[in-house]
């Protein structure tokens, strides 16, 4: 304190002056140059961020809004762009890259086999775009099963994990430690104390509230368990805006479940509100499986840097089944949006029928304009998503997509029974998908997801019940809905469609 009273004294400061105004004196012109280091600091990191934006991001909209906001307010902006700007996970690429040589030749022996099985569906009934998209072939002589909300689907899942004799994989994106949780904790636990390998895969985002002794609990039991960590290596320490949206179970490569079921208590109508919950998953068996285990074989050597011995013995389903089936993996690590670019050429394709399902539906403007074309060209094009939402802002955005795609006769139901959380979608006779992705701009771009592709007229009749059953508890709503809304209802829907491309 003397020699800051010294300093103030070598300053010509009034002798009259209490201490602490001389050290409030001696402070505040040191604060301010720190205010304006800082200034200067996130101005021009703001700046150096925009052109990263400008250069990277994806649509010009995108561009723009990064550029403007980081340059304008940089405070705030540059954190939110580490955290939620990139749309490109270069250290999954890289690591898929670092693995290629080992998985490469896997691969290809297993097409091989497939060919050599006559079991790659052929010409007129392959999908050339979407194997192209997929990198993996369709296959035939698959029995896929569609089950039904949450008793159908764990108890098909619980026999198959009960039933495995030499390897679990399950990957979920979220499990809950509730009664569903710990049920499927004690299969798992059960399978590795009879001798069986069992892997698990959570996203930690995803599973944010599951506590540590759950997992701890299931590493002393056997079961060897990862994060899928995106957030691993120096370039992503920041972000979390890329999430594994899988749901996969394989029970010794000749059984897969694939659909939108996480492990949660609300899946079995135990949800405070949002009760019934409804959803699907696909049951496949058969060569189709191998191609189920492509994806998860990637994403647990990204989390652990450990390649799995798998089965890759190519067998058709024992029932004779002959469904051609392809295993659609998406996601950030793609060279293109290729989850986006599916359900284009999917909407494209339609001659007859187009049916969607989807907990949230905030699609961009090309899906909007394809959708458009879709239904001027004649197609039924009829879009489900719920009454009620468990996100607030989604349900806005989804609002503002209505009037658009009304006036040229898309029909948009929502469903009022409980919320609707499947994901599936059906063309014309034949064609149907059911899988992880939602009508988003986060899952086409952002999430790592997973479809099946199925072309069978009888599994296309069992979806379509489906949606019968679901159109049945909807109703078709209008744009004139949202019209005689109060005003601050309808900004809402405009500022939450402004933030559709986080969504």
């Amino acid at each position: 304190m003397r020699k800051l009273l010294s300093r103030f004294r070598k300053d010509n400061k009034p002798r009259g002056t209490s201490p602490l105004d001389r050290c409030a004196a001696y402070v505040r012109p040191r604060r301010k140059r720190f205010v304006a280091l800082l200034v200067i600091v996130a101005h021009i990191s703001g700046g150096l961020a925009s052109v990263h934006a400008v250069l990277e991001t994806r649509t010009p909209q995108g561009a723009v809004a990064w550029a403007v906001s980081l340059n304008t307010i940089p405070y705030v902006a540059v954190p939110l762009y580490l955290t939620f700007g990139r749309s490109k996970f270069n250290g999954y690429v890289k690591k898929r890259q670092d693995k290629i040589e080992e998985t490469d030749p896997l691969v290809r022996d297993l097409v091989d086999q497939l060919r050599a099985a006559q079991l790659v569906v052929p010409e007129p009934l392959a999908m050339p775009l979407m194997e192209s998209l997929a990198k993996l072939p369709a296959t035939m002589g698959n029995a896929v099963a569609l089950l039904r909300n949450g008793e159908a689907i764990f108890a098909s899942i619980f026999e198959g994990i009960d039933a495995a004799e030499h390897y679990l994989l399950a990957q979920f994106y979220i499990v809950r430690d509730d009664a569903l949780g710990r049920e499927f904790h004690k299969r798992l636990t059960a399978a590795a104390a009879r001798g069986v390998k069992v892997h698990f895969l959570y996203d930690e985002i995803g599973c944010y509230q599951l506590p540590r002794r759950y997992l701890e609990d299931l590493r002393r039991s056997g079961v060897v368990v990862h994060a899928f960590n995106s957030t691993q290596g120096r370039a992503n320490r920041f972000q979390i805006n890329f999430r594994n949206h899988r749901k996969i179970v394989v029970a010794d490569g000749r059984h897969a479940w694939v659909g939108g079921a996480n492990v949660g208590d609300e899946y079995m109508g135990r949800h405070p509100r949002l009760t019934p919950w409804l959803d699907a998953m696909v049951k496949v068996t058969g060569p189709a499986v191998q191609m189920v285990q492509v994806p998860f074989l990637e994403d647990w050597f990204w989390a652990s840097g450990q390649l799995l011995d798998l089965d890759w013995t190519v067998q058709t389903a024992p029932s004779g089944d002959s469904s051609a089936v392809l295993s659609l993996p998406t996601g950030p690590a793609d060279r293109y949006d290729t989850c986006a670019l599916f359900f284009m050429n999917a909407i494209q394709r339609a001659e007859r029928r187009l049916w969607i399902a989807s907990p949230y539906f905030v699609p961009d403007q090309q899906i909007v304009s394809a959708l458009q074309l879709a239904a001027m060209r004649g197609v039924d094009v009829r879009i489900l998503v719920p009454e009620d939402c468990d996100h607030m802002l989604v349900r806005l955005a989804g609002w503002s997509f209505v009037a658009p795609l009304e006036m040229v006769g898309v029909q948009i139901f929502r469903h009022g029974n409980g919320f609707l959380h499947h994901k599936a979608m059906l063309v014309d006779e034949d064609v149907s998908a059911v899988g992880t992705a939602n009508f988003d701009n986060r899952s086409f771009r952002l999430n790592f997801e997973l479809t099946l592709l199925v072309r069978d007229a009888a599994f296309a009749k069992e979806v379509e019940a489906m949606f019968l059953d679901d159109f049945a508890d909807s109703r078709l709503s209008s744009a004139q809905e949202l019209a005689e809304r109060a005003f601050p209802v309808r900004l809402a829907v405009r500022i939450a469609r402004l933030l559709a491309p986080l969504l």
